[in-house]
């Protein structure tokens, strides 16, 4: 259940991302600063041809341009490569005559011709900047800049996108319609949450965030409520190991182990130690004691009988939290076990089955929350346990499920959404497409049980978790399965330790 409104910290404003009306008002901001629209016009425009020049020898360009500031970005980049000895083209979607304030002062300074936008001005293009429509598109492509857009992708032209590809929502990454990839996309001030969420991320190739004149102290006033994942987010929060401490107050991680599939158990705890638990005890159902005990030598196993056994476990005050679902089986037993360790209000990780066997009756769970609690669903997990939010992008969903649930929500997949009850949430863009191996999903929740055993805060230790179980995806390379994970933490967190000194 949803607790009473918490006052939200600001994120790092190097980290934010802007929504698409956030970015508006950061240029609303820089104009009641002293910047005009016409010179914000002109740095977008000059930073993107730099960015196009700096990349590609003189060729013939097609500018695509729009009807809006989008479109006289375009007019810019035409003129700036055109006095540079560039071959240019310029096509409008819509009437010249018709363009208005900024766009149209930089449209008159274009001296060139203006085409009618068509499939046909493509032809002998060597390269395309695509600065139709941006982030604000609110409805999908049609008509010709559909047609013209997908020619493009069709005909595998090199393109620079002006803020987005045209037809990519800024918020939340979805095509509307139609969107050529891009091979360069430039944006300004801040990125925006679709630059990060897919289909978004691989659509905008290589991005370059660029300034153009926008005071920094606009965020100050903003105060977004989202950011990428990374970690000046969380690294001064890290628990890294003291002198003072011995191997329980270093944090004591349950895990709850299942008798079918006793990997998942044993990735998660192997990964917890790894990610400096002091402690980590596996609850064994009682046949699998012996898998258990003879699969890692340094796990403490204990044998779990019944919720009674488990609510003892948690009353320990040597115990700081306890993770549940990993291989246990979508049966009664784990259902129970979830409700046993809610109502001890011990901080807890709920993952796959924990999640699964709340799916006809999610309220139960949500009425249950008593501590910190971080649940990990991938996709299908969480549509079923909050259905009424399968409308929304993905960032919304996972916030609105936060708020929903009074959890700390991790929605996984390449692009994971972290979100807490507050309405932070975080976007995390690190993961390797290695990570689509089984068991990877158990690493990542061993690794967070772990980091909130040491004390750190649900909402900072999903984001920390998550940002660790892509570098050390990254650091491995090819041939990823999720048993290398843990290993390769150490080498992971010795870089990160470096930074932080």
């Amino acid at each position: 259940m949803s607790g009473p409104a918490q006052r939200r910290e600001q994120f790092p404003s190097g980290s934010v991302l802007l929504t698409v009306d956030e970015m508006y008002r950061a240029d609303a901001a820089a104009m009641v600063a002293g910047v005009s629209g016409e010179t914000l016009m002109e740095n977008a425009g000059r930073v993107i041809a730099d960015a196009v020049a700096a990349r590609w020898n003189a060729r013939p360009v097609t500018i695509l341009c729009g009807p809006g500031n989008n479109g006289g970005d375009g007019f810019v980049v035409a003129r700036l490569l055109s006095q540079a000895g560039w071959t240019v083209r310029v096509a409008l979607l819509g009437d010249r005559e018709k363009l208005k304030g900024d766009a149209r002062h930089h449209a008159d300074r274009w001296r060139g011709a203006v085409e009618s936008l068509s499939t046909d001005v493509l032809d002998g293009a060597e390269l395309v900047v695509d600065a139709i429509f941006g982030a604000g598109l609110a409805r999908p492509l049609s008509g010709i800049a559909a047609e013209v857009v997908a020619a493009v992708a069709a005909r595998g032209l090199a393109c620079v996108a002006v803020d987005v590809p045209s037809g990519l929502h800024g918020d939340t990454g979805a095509v509307l319609g139609a969107a050529a990839p891009a091979d360069l996309t430039v944006t300004f001030f801040r990125r925006k949450p679709g630059h990060l969420l897919f289909p978004g991320r691989e659509l905008c190739g290589e991005l370059i965030v660029a300034d153009i004149g926008i005071p920094e102290s606009v965020i100050d006033d903003i105060a977004p409520a989202q950011a990428a994942n990374g970690p000046e987010l969380w690294l001064e929060r890290f628990p890294w190991p003291r002198f003072d401490q011995h191997k329980y107050s270093r944090g004591h991680a349950l895990v709850v182990g299942g008798d079918a599939m006793t990997g998942a158990a044993r990735l998660a705890a192997a990964a917890a130690r790894r990610a400096g638990a002091g402690v980590v005890t596996v609850l064994s159902p009682p046949g699998s004691l012996m898998i258990y005990r003879t699969s890692q030598v340094g796990t403490l196993v204990a044998r779990l009988d019944d919720t009674d056994a488990l609510a003892d476990k948690l009353a320990d005050p040597r115990s700081h939290a306890v993770l549940l679902g990993p291989g246990n089986g979508a049966t009664p037993e784990t259902r129970d076990n979830v409700l046993t360790a809610l109502a001890a209000a011990k901080p807890a990780v709920l993952d796959a089955d924990a999640l699964t066997v709340f799916g006809d009756n999610p309220a139960d769970l949500f009425g249950a929350m008593r501590g910190p609690c971080l649940m990990t669903p991938h996709e299908g997990e969480f549509a079923r346990l909050f259905p009424t939010l399968s409308g929304a992008g993905k960032l919304e969903r996972a916030r609105q499920a936060a708020q929903l649930s009074g959890a700390v929500v991790l929605l996984k997949g390449p692009d994971t959404v972290i979100a807490a009850p507050d309405g932070r949430a975080v976007v995390n863009g690190n993961a390797p497409p290695s990570l689509a191996t089984a068991g990877s999903g158990d690493v990542l929740s061993g690794i967070a049980v772990a980091l909130i055993a040491q004390g750190m805060a649900a909402f900072e230790a999903g984001c920390c978790a998550v940002w660790l179980h892509g570098e050390t995806a990254t650091a491995h390379g090819p041939g990823l399965i999720a048993e290398d994970l843990p290993d390769m933490l150490p080498s992971v967190l010795a870089t990160l330790r470096d930074r932080a000194t």
